[in-house]
């Protein structure tokens, strides 16, 4: 007969202690970065690449609204035409950037695999839209403010509530920012990404510069849809005599909604690509 001692028996039974994940004591290294902080990480790194590499293209942004405004001066003369021009022209610069060169910005980090590298950072998606697009939006303040003085004294506009730039620029840079890095990630080819992004400018400039009164009623209501058109509403606004402040404040609450509507897109289109 075998006897089995009562701790024999109690040394055989005792459970096996559960192994540790893998990635548990990784976790606990490297917890996931706050999005304030990461944000302004993301928006240092922009900021420091953008001096090397976007200076020639706001010089390009620059030139090409101030062109549109000196060609425009040939066939207006001032009145409400001439504040549409200029207060269009002025936001053509933010569309430009914060548009155009971000959907091509996004599309080519999506082809190229760079959204992995984001992707292996314990940083929020958030962050990563938020802080690429508040660069961008910021590349375009020189630009913008170049282009508005130099329109105001083209066509003898006033200059004392151009301090409303303070509020167009930061709120139109934050809706077409959105827009331009929500376009570069939903197109399926960095190509594409660049075509949705010149398409999305081109609308800035018809829609933008031309006198709205001089535009058939349907193309109206395409140009209500744009985010761009209340920044230049607004502008348009406070070159009046007595600006309408409460009209203004309206349109540029406008320009905020749609802003976090399409930073909101944005920051889910990030994650559907980096999920890929």
């Amino acid at each position: 007969m075998t006897i089995i001692s009562a701790d024999a028996d109690t040394r055989t039974a005792a459970p096996a202690a559960p192994a540790t994940p893998l990635g548990a004591e990784a976790a606990t290294l490297a917890p996931r970065a706050r999005l304030l902080p990461a944000m302004a990480a993301v928006y240092r790194a922009q900021m420091s690449r953008a001096k090397v590499a976007r200076i020639p293209l706001l010089f390009v942004a620059t030139f090409q609204s101030v062109g549109i405004m000196i060609m425009m001066r040939g066939v207006v003369d001032g009145g409400p035409a001439a504040r549409a021009v200029v207060a269009g022209s002025s936001v053509l610069v933010v569309a430009f950037v914060a548009l155009n060169l971000l959907a091509q910005y996004f599309g080519q980090l999506r082809a190229s695999g760079g959204l992995d590298h984001y992707a292996t950072l314990p940083v929020p998606p958030a962050a990563v839209v938020l802080g690429a697009a508040g660069a961008y939006a910021s590349f375009t303040v020189p630009g913008t403010l170049v282009t508005a003085g130099i329109g105001c004294a083209l066509f003898q506009l006033p200059f004392a509530n151009l301090w409303i730039l303070v509020a167009v620029i930061p709120l139109a840079g934050a809706a077409l920012s959105g827009l331009g890095a929500a376009l570069g990630l939903l197109a399926p080819r960095q190509e594409l990404a660049t075509l949705a992004g010149q398409l999305g400018m081109s609308a800035a400039l018809l829609l933008g510069v031309l006198p709205a009164g001089n535009l058939p009623e349907p193309i109206r209501y395409v140009r209500d849809l744009l985010p761009s058109t209340y920044g230049v509403e607004a502008l348009i606004r406070s070159f009046d005599d007595h600006p309408d402040w409460l009209a203004v404040t309206a349109d540029l609450s406008v320009c905020a909604a749609v802003g976090l509507v399409s930073l909101a897109a944005a920051t889910w289109a990030y994650r559907r690509a980096a999920c890929r």
